[in-house]
């Protein structure tokens, strides 16, 4: 697995761009880049198509919205921009950003520069390309990571404006709902069945933060030291609940049916041991709304993986996983439903 991600690849020609034209661009900037003369495509990602520069003395990250027929509101590198620059003032382990560009005439598609971090990406979702006693610090760097994120006070940063503070499951499960039925090429029965019982079940939302949206180990930059060093793919932050996002992050344990026993042989927190963490680090509460934010957890990936089958569908999806990434949608809306007949 980590070889069919990792690292890069010739650009495809469906997502190739003028490079003359970008210098050009990037010269009429206070960025302080110089020329870049070649350029590769990331392996990884079914979204935002994402390159590696290279000028003489240096590297850097063009991250672009793709080419062709999107769905409303779906890849907004701007946003993306907006809040990576709000959070490099702050102890969030973020790349820093270089610029922004809207102008479709440049390379085709609004697109910005970031800082490259030349760290380890781990692809598997419990980091088997480590030795087993390098996991549990791998996890709790991640664990870290988005407990500061949460504990930021956006307001302070300039993200005031980023998302609406209120009812953010509601309008999460619209949103979804919403993308589902656009790019829908089967009938989902559990799909369905989820997007009756949310809105009957929605927990009041007790805290209200910067949300990563996305947040996994491959969405994830470590140092050697296997100390964390940057939170990559902000597509879907907003300002919302943490405790969805956090939810969101630990469907790990569920999706892989990790139990405590089988969490000791892999090296890792149990899921009790990892939510307390993250707990005892923000200093939120969380009670029996839990078994909620994993149901609208694995609804929401649903809902992810039937966009990825949807831009398959209309020609759009940026990797060759794109189709097996989509084909998902029915594994986590299966199980979002089994484990919403029990408590309803």
């Amino acid at each position: 697995m980590n070889n069919q991600f990792s690292g890069t690849k010739e650009v495809a020609d469906n997502l190739a761009f003028d490079l003359n034209a970008l210098n050009i661009f990037l010269s009429n900037q206070d960025a302080g880049i110089s020329e870049i003369h070649d350029y590769k495509q990331f392996k990884g990602g079914q979204s935002n198509p994402t390159y590696l520069l290279d000028s003489e003395n240096n590297q850097y990250v063009l991250r672009r919205k793709p080419p062709g027929k999107l769905l409303k509101s779906a890849h907004a590198v701007d946003r993306e921009y907006k809040v990576l620059t709000g959070l490099n003032s702050t102890n969030v382990p973020t790349p820093k950003t270089i610029v922004l560009c809207e102008d479709e005439s440049v390379i085709g598609t609004a697109f910005y520069l970031m800082e490259y971090c030349s760290g380890n990406i781990y692809w598997d979702p419990v980091a088997s390309e480590l030795d087993i006693t390098r996991r549990k610090k791998i996890f709790d760097q991640m664990n870290l990571g988005i407990s500061r994120l949460h504990t930021q006070d956006y307001k302070d940063i300039g993200l005031e404006d980023y998302g609406k503070p209120g009812n953010y499951i509601e309008r999460q499960t619209s949103r979804w709902t919403k993308q589902y039925f656009d790019s829908e090429t089967e009938v989902l029965k559990s799909m369905h069945n989820l997007i009756d019982w949310l809105p009957k079940y929605t927990p009041e939302q007790k805290y209200t933060s910067i949300v990563h949206g996305d947040y996994r180990l491959d969405n994830v930059v470590f140092h050697d030291n296997d100390e964390i060093q940057a939170m990559l793919d902000w597509e879907l932050s907003t300002i919302g609940d943490p405790l969805a996002d956090f939810g969101y992050h630990c469907m790990l344990w569920h999706v892989g049916e990790i139990s405590d026993d089988i969490a000791k042989t892999l090296g890792i927190h149990s899921e009790k041991e990892y939510v307390d963490l993250y707990l005892s680090r923000t200093k939120m509460q969380l009670e029996s709304e839990w078994d909620f934010y994993i149901i609208f957890s694995l609804f929401k990936a649903a809902g992810i993986c039937q966009g990825i089958l949807g831009r398959v569908r209309d020609g759009t999806a940026a990797s060759d996983f794109a189709v097996e990434m989509g084909k998902r949608a029915k594994i986590y809306a299966n199980l979002g439903w089994e484990k919403a007949k029990r408590i309803t």
